[in-house]
């Protein structure tokens, strides 16, 4: 009740909060489509691709949405020309650039004259939230989820079986770009509240334990979206509590969902699947048991 009791009464709490629900719903809904697109080493290269624009936005007094989609874009075009031009795998490629990114990243930070520090930027610093980051959160997440809605039925084709998208027409790989650019924002709009290095947590957690619960693709987004709401405000008001970070706090709430999910959920759970394999072998003895050998002799 006291944490309740605190929201109504100082600002900055009930932005933190307010913004921390809002990224945790949009993360769920872009993360589901980053995992069934099988995108999750690309999401965690563009979350560390960002630092790079985030640093020159405070060198240069530019936008920070702005800059770091540059950056998380320039990035993603390098992963591709790489994997497309050489004998390396995306995967490699993908290892390759996000390093060096995040590397630049740090140096170019080091030069700025900014109050944040370098933690809250890799780890997040939630209560820091200015009213027009609250705002630019909400709007980037009516946004994505206004685009999930209008374009849902060429994500999920495309999402589900890209060539046969591909062989009725669908502009696949203009999807493809829509979907990494939406990941930028994402990521860019998380950076706040959970920072640099644990945003890819963010946006693959919640959307994972959502997809071990449900095999519908609409069903699995808005579940990773709730999932991610209360993995934030849980996360938040634990960060209140104890007096932790906000973002290491948010990624370890969802993380403790998952590991529930994992081990116990009644279709996919560990426990469960164990139990099943376990009563099938014993029927399967059983069935050996009782049935009677052939007779191998010749009459």
């Amino acid at each position: 009740m006291e944490f309740l009791s605190d929201l109504l009464n100082y600002p900055h709490l009930a932005r933190a909060a307010i913004t921390a629900v809002v990224i945790g719903i949009a993360s769920g809904v872009v993360g589901s489509l980053i995992i069934l697109r099988g995108l999750s080493l690309m999401g965690d290269a563009i979350s560390h691709a960002v630092m790079p624009g985030i640093a020159v936005s405070f060198l240069l007094g530019t936008n920070v949405l702005v800059a770091a989609l540059v950056s998380g874009l320039l990035a993603a075009s390098g992963i591709g020309f790489i994997n497309s031009n050489s004998r390396l795998k995306r995967d490699t490629s993908i290892g390759i650039v996000f390093t060096a990114f995040l590397a630049a990243g740090v140096l170019l930070w080091a030069r700025t004259q900014s109050a944040m520090t370098l933690d809250a930027v890799l780890f997040g610093d939630v209560l820091s939230t200015r009213p027009s980051q609250m705002w630019q959160s909400i709007a980037i997440a009516v946004l994505i989820i206004g685009l999930v809605v209008l374009f849902y039925k060429q994500l999920l084709i495309t999402t589900m079986d890209a060539e046969v998208a591909k062989a009725f027409g669908f502009p696949t790989k203009a999807i493809q770009y829509a979907v990494l650019i939406g990941l930028a924002v994402v990521t860019v709009s998380a950076v706040q509240t959970v920072g640099v290095i644990l945003v890819v947590a963010m946006l693959i957690t919640p959307a994972a334990t959502a997809f071990l619960w449900v095999k519908k693709f609409s069903t699995m987004m808005w579940l990773a979206a709730l999932l991610g709401m209360v993995s934030s405000i849980v996360g938040m008001y634990f960060s209140y509590r104890w007096e932790l970070q906000s973002g290491p706090a948010i990624v370890l709430v969802a993380f403790a969902m998952f590991l529930l999910t994992f081990f116990f959920s009644p279709n996919q759970g560990f426990i469960w699947t164990q139990f099943h394999k376990i009563r099938e072998r014993r029927h399967l003895k059983s069935t050996e048991s009782t049935t009677p050998a052939k007779d191998n002799t010749f009459s």
